[in-house]
């Protein structure tokens, strides 16, 4: 079986996209870690089939790296729109496709694409930590700003896979404010380990700086190892609606698998 895909970036968050409106690929688990892998593989953070849905331009199905199919994913739904626009599937600056979470509006401006999120109705404040889910369950930490060193991935794995979260797992993004920026760090479960951004971490840590007033405004800028996201939303009494998330995206190469 030869494989057409294309390899895309956003924020340093890598991704395998395939054209599957013709529903020729049914992909196992095991392939899909396989193509994930980054020593055995093509490599990537996740993997991506764009397919047919009815009253929408598309449906993104995403698969985190351990082949399992995932929750909703910003920087792979912003990479799905590039790719979309790129073949034709969408003519325009703007589309609506769908995605497990449901319906998405997106616009596009060169490789720019902002990308709608779905409305937040429930943010979790606990004594240490915030919970909020942006289509995939976060665990949010707000670390002191005057500490150098934050290990991600020794302090995310337990928080991941600690008993309160052992059946689905969780997201965990240590958060450190300056000034008007936040600088996001993201462990993310079905990598199961740090990635250079999370559109939905990033979202969510967005929104919980906002919520406790570590932050004044609803247009908030994000560092993360991989580049800078925008997160800008509206509060409407106590949910949270109008979210999007813009940043850059880059298509690196497209190849053909051989399985």
């Amino acid at each position: 079986m030869k494989i057409i895909f294309f390899k895309y970036k956003a924020t340093g968050n890598d991704f395998i996209i395939i054209n599957n409106t013709e529903k020729l690929f049914l992909l196992s688990e095991k392939i899909i870690k396989n193509m994930c892998n980054r020593n055995l593989g093509i490599g990537a953070d996740g993997l991506i089939l764009i397919e047919k849905i009815k009253k929408y331009d598309f449906y993104m199905k995403y698969y985190n790296s351990d082949g399992k199919e995932g929750t909703m994913c910003g920087n792979g739904g912003r990479c799905s729109v590039h790719f979309a626009k790129k073949i034709g599937i969408i003519n325009n600056n703007n589309t609506l496709f769908k995605t497990i979470d449901g319906s998405h509006y997106a616009s596009i401006k060169k490789n720019i694409v902002s990308l709608n999120m779905k409305n937040i109705e429930l943010v979790e404040v606990y004594k240490k930590h915030i919970c909020i889910n942006t289509g995939s369950p976060h665990h949010i930490l707000f670390i002191d700003n005057n500490k150098n060193y934050i290990n991600v991935y020794n302090k995310g794995i337990k928080i991941r896979f600690n008993q309160k979260n052992i059946k689905k797992g969780v997201n965990v993004n240590f958060v450190k404010v300056k000034k008007h920026i936040l600088n996001v760090r993201t462990y993310e479960r079905g990598v199961e380990n740090e990635t250079f951004s999370c559109g939905t971490g990033v979202t969510a840590s967005a929104i919980a700086a906002y919520n406790i007033k570590k932050l004044l405004y609803n247009k908030i800028i994000v560092q993360t190892l991989g580049g800078t996201l925008q997160v800008k939303f509206e509060k409407l009494l106590k949910s949270y609606q109008e979210i999007f998330l813009k940043g850059e995206v880059t298509f690196v190469y497209k190849g053909i698998l051989k399985q």
